[in-house]
């Protein structure tokens, strides 16, 4: 196989590129690896390692290539953390279309396979906020021949051992987690253990901004199940056709991801280049879990790692610190250690039956399941074992930390906290509640302020008992579907209120396959059907951004004349 990639190689398990090649590695086949071909000379670069004998494998990188490019005005980016160098202009717009389209055409017989998250998230329809117009599936607009969404570990496997069993690519029709296009009439691939599921199709969604938010409903909802269906949706006399995603990966699965033999550095080539800012930021870290059960509306997490978590076993994550700290550099102190919300490490459903059978799409919002387990005692201990390694002078906590899960834990919410507090802060704890208002709130599936108050005021305390000055910083994001002028002034005054210089801010940004970006583009709630307000202008956007900096001397008179509109005092 070779693979192309848009990031510069890092041979990480956090770097998609270098686990599916170790993967196919590890099956017995040799895999060349082809990263930021330059796809304006001629073209020598897709063409150097010749031809594979199963197919090529695609992906744009570790971030959607016009999220890595743009900034939420659509102002082109200066710099790309994952380019040696920080570099800008070492990838295309579009990177999986653009790499694809050469390779279709340089090599016209010759399979595709794309995955990674820009395809994972532009399976179906999707608003594209940067070209502001609704694309078909990147299967259509790429000619690829397979699409793999979600993390690409199972599917590759299975394609991989199909290959070498002698079925041809064509009839790899019926693998989880992968979609792909076939003639509108023709019979669907027999499968069975699934259900299908017809979408409206993409001329309709082009149509009806309602038949799209409704789409997503559909969408969403299988994501998170179990046992999805089989969803099909039609593009012209084409039937976009998305199998249902495997399982949750069993922590087996999982480990033997985490345990293949990356040497956990950059490729030689790039000494001279400089420094890749993404792999500076997460070379002296480990990554416990996969997946996010919080749903919130703005992320992709849930819908490209899944819902349900898949935690790696103690002995696995251990193995890879002995790794880590050898690494050149290495001085004892560990930047992070979590996943996408630190603390969700091996919490899961008291009786999978129920787990199976439920359709929610966040296990938290508006209340936590009853069926959940939200024990921090796992986390506890694992922090506590990495601390004793005689090699580990500190382990920091830099993934974030869901607030809610620790308040609500009754029996060792507080034992985690204190732990966090005593050994895992460098200072400042970074937290993320988004907004203060609850109508807002409710729009992002984010929990009462109240809730950030609380575990405030707990770490605030916890800290002064160990006697240390630390401090929690807030993420807030300004521009969300639903959020008014009013909406913030109110978190304007409170966060100056509690004395916050607001840094870790964001205006928010439409990214493919969220609920938010969906609100977004159709000004309608999906699960509703209700029309919401949407700042959507330039100018409606740039102005809720001047409310997070209020401690700006340009910014005074504006906001004060603000406060009196809305009569804040």
């Amino acid at each position: 196989m070779i693979l192309l990639s848009g990031d510069a190689y890092v041979d990480h398990p956090s770097f998609g590129h270098a686990v599916v090649g170790r993967i196919i590695q590890s099956l017995g086949l040799t895999v060349g690896i082809i990263t930021q071909p330059n796809w304006r000379d001629d073209l020598r670069d897709f063409k150097k390692l010749g031809v594979p004998k199963y197919f090529f494998g695609v992906t744009s990188g570790c971030m959607d290539s016009m999220v890595n490019h743009y900034t939420a005005a659509i102002r082109k980016r200066s710099n790309d953390a994952y380019t040696a160098g920080a570099q800008a202009g070492f990838r295309p717009n579009n990177a999986t279309v653009v790499y694809t389209k050469i390779l279709k055409e340089l090599f016209p017989n010759i399979p595709v396979v794309i995955g990674g998250i820009e395809a994972s998230l532009r399976r179906v329809t999707h608003y594209d906020y940067w070209s502001d117009k609704l694309k078909a599936s990147i299967v259509s607009e790429s000619g690829a021949d397979l699409l793999v969404y979600g993390m690409g570990e199972l599917p590759i496997k299975e394609i991989v051992n199909l290959l070498q069993k002698g079925v041809p690519f064509e009839s790899l029709k019926t693998i989880p987690q992968t979609a792909f296009l076939q003639v509108k009439d023709c019979p669907l691939p027999k499968n069975k253990r699934w259900e299908t599921f017809q979408l409206a199709s993409h001329e309709e969604c082009l149509r009806n901004k309602r038949a799209f938010a409704k789409n997503f409903t559909h969408i969403e909802g299988e994501s998170n199940k179990q046992k999805g269906r089989r969803l099909v949706q039609h593009i012209d006399d084409k039937a976009l056709v998305i199998n249902p995603p495997f399982a949750v990966m069993t922590k087996q699965q999982i480990d033997a991801s985490f345990d293949l033999p990356f040497t956990y550095l950059p490729h030689p080539k790039y000494k001279k280049r400089g420094k890749i800012p993404a792999y500076e930021m997460i070379k002296f870290s480990v990554n416990t879990h996969r997946g996010c059960f919080g749903g919130c509306s703005f992320c992709t997490i849930s819908a490209h790692q899944g819902k349900l978590i898949a935690s790696r076993s103690q002995d696995s994550i251990l193995k890879e610190l002995e790794k880590i700290v050898t690494l050149p550099g290495f001085k004892g102190h560990l930047s992070d250690l979590g996943g996408p919300s630190a603390n969700m490490y091996k919490m899961e459903g008291k009786d999978v039956q129920i787990c199976n059978r439920c359709k929610s799409n966040s296990c938290i919002y508006p209340h936590i399941c009853r069926n959940l387990n939200i024990d921090h005692q796992s986390i506890i201990e694992l922090l506590q074992t990495v601390l004793k390694k005689k090699e580990v002078k500190s382990v920091f906590i830099g993934s974030g930390i869901r607030y809610d899960l620790v308040m609500e834990d009754k029996d060792s919410g507080n034992t985690y906290l204190k732990q966090v507090a005593k050994h895992h802060v460098s200072g400042r704890l970074k937290v993320a509640p988004e907004h203060t208002e609850d109508g807002v709130l409710k729009m992002m599936r984010k929990p009462s302020f109240n809730y950030f108050m609380g575990f405030k005021k707990r770490f605030e305390k916890y800290s002064q008992q160990c006697g240390l000055k630390q401090q929690i910083i807030p993420y807030f994001i300004s521009g969300h579907p639903g959020c008014h002028m009013k909406d913030m002034a109110y978190l304007s005054r409170v966060t100056a209120k509690l004395g916050y210089r607001l840094e870790q801010v964001q205006d928010f940004t439409p990214t493919p396959m969220t609920l938010s970006t969906v609100m977004y583009y159709t000004g309608i709630d999906p699960y509703s059907g209700k029309e919401l307000f949407v700042p959507s202008s330039k100018t409606e956007r740039a102005n809720q951004r001047k409310f997070l900096f209020w401690y700006k001397k340009e910014n005074f008179q504006w906001i004060k004349n603000m406060y009196q509109k809305f009569k804040i005092k």
